[in-house]
């Protein structure tokens, strides 16, 4: 589907944003291995959530929504049921990688597949640390989908150091260790997202430089209510339209404001944004709140190695913001992108050299600068739904607009972007 985009004279209003993508898979996943039942409001609505749901289903797992919220009664410890089918994750790399950790513990030998998009994505970061624990998982020759995970009754507890900077990669070792008598510990050297620990209150601490997260079964998740803030990648997306359209001030509520996530707001400021916020609250551990955006004049800014394992979804919307931004546009230190739902770095500088701007590609970035040459651009997603959204804003904010091809990947994410869009824009 290709989608038009017509320039916006400015932004105004107020938008709720969809439940944080994160800390609603990890709920679902929660309430599942929960004995009881438990509720989510708020929860996610983009179609890797409900690949969640629909993975737990078919282990046994009884969902029901009632009142905007979704009520699950969890099977308890060790007892979702073997899937007549494999497993199907569609595009979600979250739900494959996650729901590994838990599945090398059950009683039952499973397969999980997914769409052509996630079946070329590295799953051997996961699966080593698993087969460490004693997890037998059998993959592709190239480490990916489909992957078959045979029940084991010999998973041990391991100290990990994560070799790269991955919630993803933490929170399977850790889903896993959740199952065990024993304490299974993860190292990172370097912060990411931290919504399994908070949400599971594990035991952290801090000494060296690094964090040790300990986990074991007296950990494991009881039925409980969820309340699930909005999503800040999804915010992220509206945070530069009302930044770079004058005369526009934009209050988005009720957005996770997890520190582990606020890396985008950080660089928005940095570049001279201006951003408050106002009601923070906290729920089941994780914190969150209103922001309020007003235009502003932003310029380009060196952005340190330390805090891309934070933004590193934002980034495509990011770059698109330094277009319209003053001086040269760096990334570094950000190769993770070359591993989501495409390519982001090639994704990316493809579409930037589309508009004539001066574009150099690294193995872990890119860097450009120059003047929009292309005033009738015609972008490409990649059927990914952050490259969609990205370039779908920068659109709004062109002279003559601008159109996306395969647009409807947002729904990965975020299915009322457009309607979203519709709210706010003047």
């Amino acid at each position: 589907m290709e989608q038009s985009f017509n320039k916006i004279n400015s932004v105004e209003g107020s938008l709720s944003i969809p439940g944080d993508k994160s800390i609603s898979h990890r709920s679902v996943m929660f309430s599942s291995m929960a004995e009881g039942e438990s509720v989510i409001h708020n929860l996610g609505n983009g179609e890797d959530v409900k690949s969640t749901v629909s993975c737990f289903n078919a282990m046994g797992v009884e969902f029901e929504e009632k009142n905007k919220s979704l009520f699950v009664k969890g099977k308890g410890y060790k007892n979702l049921i073997k899937p007549d089918v494999p497993l199907f994750a569609g595009n979600s790399g979250t739900t494959t990688r996650l729901m590994t950790g838990i599945l090398i513990n059950q009683e039952f030998d499973s397969i999980i597949t997914g769409d052509e998009s996630l079946s070329l994505r590295p799953m051997k970061r996961v699966i080593d640390p698993l087969t460490l624990m004693g997890g037998i998982i059998k993959s592709s020759d190239d480490g990916t989908l489909p992957l078959g995970i045979l029940g084991s009754q010999s998973i041990i507890p391991i100290d990990y150091e994560l070799p790269l900077a991955s919630a993803q990669v933490k929170s399977a070792v850790l889903l896993a260790g959740l199952h065990l008598d024993g304490t299974t510990s993860v190292i990172e050297k370097n912060t990411t997202r931290d919504h399994t620990e908070r949400m599971l209150g594990l035991n952290i601490i801090r000494e060296e430089g690094k964090k040790i997260i300990h986990v074991s079964k007296n950990d494991y998740p009881s039925r409980n209510e969820y309340f699930v803030p909005g999503d800040i990648s999804t915010a992220a997306f509206f945070i530069p339209l009302a930044l770079l359209t004058k005369k526009s001030e934009l209050r988005l509520t009720n957005v996770s404001l997890n520190e582990s996530r606020t890396g985008i707001i950080t660089i928005f400021k940095m570049m001279g944004g201006n951003i408050e916020f106002d009601n923070i609250k906290t729920n089941t551990g994780e914190v969150s709140g209103d922001l309020i955006i007003k235009s502003s004049t932003l310029r380009n800014i060196d952005i340190p190695a330390d805090i891309i394992p934070n933004i590193i979804d934002e980034i495509p919307v990011l770059a698109v913001a330094g277009i319209l931004s003053e001086g040269k546009f760096s990334v570094r230190h950000a190769d993770e992108l070359r591993g989501k739902e495409s390519d982001r770095i090639k994704a990316v500088c493809f579409n930037l050299k589309h508009l004539g701007l001066n574009v150099t590609e690294f193995e872990d970035g890119f860097e450009f600068d120059g003047t929009i040459t292309n005033n009738s651009p015609i972008f490409e997603s990649f059927n990914d739904h952050r490259i969609a959204m990205s370039f779908g804003i920068l659109s709004l904010l062109l002279f003559n607009g601008g159109k996306v091809n395969n647009f409807n990947s947002v729904s990965i994410s975020n299915p009322d972007f457009i309607e979203q869009l519709k709210i706010i824009s003047r």
